[in-house]
C-alpha cells in the first residue's frame, strides 16, 4: 500500500488527538462567531440605487435587469470572466460555477443566483454545454453593465459577486466582493482547507516538506485534468 513521501505531523494516541482537536475546535468556534458578526455588519451596509435600464441576452431572449431576479427580491450576480474575444471562460471562475448550488435552496429564501459575462450568448451557451452547467447565465454584451459594476476595467475582466435587492421596480446594489472574497462561494477551497495538505500552495503555513505549488498554476477546468 503506498505511503506519503512527505513528513507527517506528530502521531499520538487517540486521547491526545481528541484533546488537540478540541483545542482547535474552540478556536474554530471563535472564528465562526466572528464571521457571524461580520455577516451582520454586511447586512447593515448602505445601498446604492441602480438607475440604468440594462438589457441582457439569455435563452429566453432580451431581458431586463429586473427579469434576472426571476420573481425573487434578492439577486446574486456572479461576474464570470469571459470577454467577447475569448475562446473559453475563465478556468478559476469555472471552479466557482462547478460549486454552485441547486437554485431551489436559494429560491426558498427569496433569492436568485445568475452569472453574467460580456461574451456573446452563443459563446456562453457553447461553453455552458461543454461544462454541463444549468446555471442561468446571461450576456451583457453591448451594455455598460460590466463597466458600471466594476467587472470590466481598463485592465480587463474582473471576477466577483454583486448582490442586489429589489423593492418594487427599484433595484439597489448592496454588496460586492472580488479576488479571494469569492472563495466563500466555492466549496472546493473549503473542502481542501480541511485536509492535512490543505490547498498545497506556497502561501500556506504548512509543515516543512509538504507538497506545494504556486497559486493559480495547478487548477484546471474540470475536463482538463490529466487522468
Amino acid at each position: 500500500m503506498p505511503t506519503t513521501k512527505h513528513p507527517l505531523p506528530q502521531v499520538v494516541s487517540p486521547e491526545e488527538w481528541e484533546a488537540a482537536l478540541n483545542r482547535l475546535l474552540i478556536k474554530e468556534k471563535e472564528h465562526t462567531r466572528a464571521r457571524d458578526a461580520l455577516s451582520a455588519e454586511r447586512r447593515k451596509l448602505p445601498m446604492v440605487k441602480m438607475e440604468k435600464p440594462y438589457v441582457f441576452q439569455g435563452d429566453e431572449g432580451s431581458v431586463s435587469f429586473r427579469d434576472l431576479f426571476a420573481g425573487q427580491r434578492q439577486l446574486i450576480v456572479y461576474h464570470f470572466m469571459f470577454a467577447p474575444d475569448w475562446k473559453a471562460g475563465c478556468d478559476g471562475c469555472s471552479w466557482v460555477a462547478d460549486a454552485m448550488t441547486h437554485p431551489a435552496h436559494l429560491h426558498a429564501r427569496d433569492t436568485s443566483l445568475v452569472m453574467v459575462s460580456r461574451a456573446p450568448l452563443e459563446k456562453i451557451n457553447q461553453y455552458k454545454t461543454r461544462m454541463g452547467w444549468t446555471i442561468p447565465w446571461y450576456s451583457s454584451y453591448g451594455s455598460d453593465f460590466n463597466e458600471d459594476v466594476g467587472a470590466t476595467t481598463e485592465e480587463g475582466e474582473r471576477h466577483g459577486a454583486s448582490v442586489f435587492l429589489r423593492d418594487g421596480n427599484d433595484i439597489y446594489r448592496t454588496y460586492f466582493t472580488g479576488a479571494r472574497g469569492v472563495e466563500y462561494l466555492g466549496s472546493h477551497w473549503t473542502y481542501l482547507d480541511l485536509t492535512p495538505f490543505g490547498r498545497q500552495e506556497t502561501w500556506e503555513d504548512s509543515p516543512e516538506g509538504w507538497p506545494q505549488t504556486k497559486p493559480y498554476v495547478w487548477n484546471r477546468r474540470h475536463d482538463e485534468y490529466d487522468g
